[in-house]
């Protein structure tokens, strides 16, 4: 079983194919498995790294809480124990914000940056959907989270359940939640959700210098496209691609063609 020992943590991490690294970070709660509609279209090209962040997996759970620095140095540690100065970085939703921080503040480790289904910090309320802010135990959705309130088996159901399309959720996501809860402990999903409630980078977006590709679906109703619209239009000469009626698990719905618009903005298609 591979694992780095790095940041104070051991991380668990799968290698595969050759070539450029590309470096792969999941959502929240998910574990490397996440990917599994992208390797093999992308180990064709690329050495592909897939890991389980922070509190996931068979990754270790530090007690203390952490931010999404720590979890972008977490991944640049992973980097460096592989012998990976310089990777392709692509992030999907909480993978985007733990990729931003990595571009952001590290600059010269990134070749090129695709952005998820993704945001800077939810600068608007009403970009919260109705049944989030019911199952993270908010009265509306002006209230600040209090993790304490939050029902982790009611938020993931009704996360998974914003993430796909409805014909293919209502047969899907009974399984889904079960792994999903198998795969991150209540207490790791509690502080990768506590990591994210203070995520904001939009000031700080106009210093990323890597190639970026933000993709988004038009019917994401997690991240509403309308953020993907910010970081495009922030970060320096970012690309944007709104896939149409594609859901918040946009690699997992529509992944032929998410992988083709990840591969022709690296080059290998």
């Amino acid at each position: 079983m591979p694992k780095a020992n790095v940041n104070g943590i051991n991380i668990y991490y799968q290698v595969h194919g050759q070539g450029e690294p590309l470096i792969l970070v999941t959502g929240l709660g998910a574990d490397h498995s996440t990917w599994f509609r992208q390797l093999p279209a992308f180990r064709k090209h690329y050495r592909v790294i897939t890991f389980d962040s922070r509190g996931v997996g068979k990754t270790d759970m530090p007690e203390q809480p952490w931010d999404l620095k720590t979890m972008a140095e977490d991944t640049l540690g992973l980097m460096d124990h592989l012998g990976v100065d310089k990777a392709h970085v692509l992030g999907l939703s909480l993978g985007g914000m733990i990729a931003q921080e990595m571009a952001i503040n590290h600059p010269e480790r990134l070749k090129k940056l695709i952005l998820a289904s993704t945001h800077s910090g939810r600068d608007n309320p009403n970009d919260i959907h109705p049944q989030m802010i019911k199952a993270y135990g908010l009265r509306d959705a002006s209230d600040k989270l209090d993790i304490s309130q939050v029902d982790v088996t009611r938020s993931t159901k009704a996360m998974i359940s914003l993430s796909f399309n409805k014909r293919l959720y209502r047969w899907l996501m009974p399984l889904l939640a079960r792994g999903y809860i198998k795969s991150a402990s209540p207490e790791g999903f509690l502080k990768q959700l506590e990591a994210i409630s203070g995520h904001s980078t939009l000031d700080r977006l106009h210093l990323i210098k890597a190639p970026t590709l933000v993709i988004t679906g038009t019917g994401d109703k997690i991240v509403p496209p309308r953020q993907s619209e910010v970081l495009a239009s922030t970060i320096p000469n970012a690309r944007l691609v709104m896939v149409e009626g594609g859901a918040h698990a946009l690699n997992f719905e529509m992944s032929g063609r998410f992988n083709r618009e990840v591969l022709a903005f690296l080059g290998a298609a």
